[in-house]
């Protein structure tokens, strides 16, 4: 069954997520607002963030550095 949800990055309602698909209260955060259409569009940027930046996705300090990105992009944080 699709889940309907306002996408606050795509200002419109739209497919969302079905199953949380990242941990914490950003993951809560990310199933209840951004579609799976955002979500690709950040998948895609994250892809290109770690090949220009040469981020190691095993090393804390990256993720940290891949996850303010994310709120950056998809909640304009």
């Amino acid at each position: 069954m699709r889940r309907i949800i306002f996408c606050t990055f795509l200002k419109k309602k739209t497919e969302g997520q079905d199953i949380q698909i990242y941990p914490g209260e950003l993951g809560k955060k990310i199933y209840n607002h951004i579609s799976k259409q955002a979500w690709k569009k950040w998948l895609s940027q994250q892809t290109i963030l770690i090949n220009e930046k040469k981020l190691n996705t095993f090393n804390l300090q990256d993720r940290m550095i891949l996850e303010k990105h994310m709120k950056l992009f998809l909640f304009k944080e």
